[in-house]
C-alpha cells in the first residue's frame, strides 16, 4: 500500500512539474461554489512557476521514499 500510495505522489509530481496547467483546470469543478470568472483566478506565469518548484520538491521527496522502501 506505501508503494502504491508513493507511486501516485509520484505521478502528481510529475503531472505538477510538465503541466501545472492540467491541474488548475481539473480543480476548476471544485471552484465553482466559490469563484464567478475562472479566468480571473488562472495563476500567473510566477504561479505557475512555484507550483512547478514545489513539484521538484516533492518529485524528489518521494522518489527517494520509494527507492528506500524498495
Amino acid at each position: 500500500m506505501y508503494v502504491v500510495l508513493l507511486s501516485l505522489f509520484v505521478a502528481m509530481a510529475l503531472v505538477q512539474v510538465v503541466r501545472p496547467q492540467l491541474l488548475w483546470r481539473l480543480n476548476r469543478p471544485l471552484q465553482k461554489p466559490f469563484v464567478k470568472d475562472y479566468d480571473a483566478t488562472e495563476p500567473t506565469r510566477a504561479g505557475y512557476t512555484m507550483t512547478r518548484v514545489v513539484g521538484v520538491v516533492v518529485l524528489i521527496a518521494a522518489v527517494a521514499m520509494l527507492i528506500t522502501s524498495l
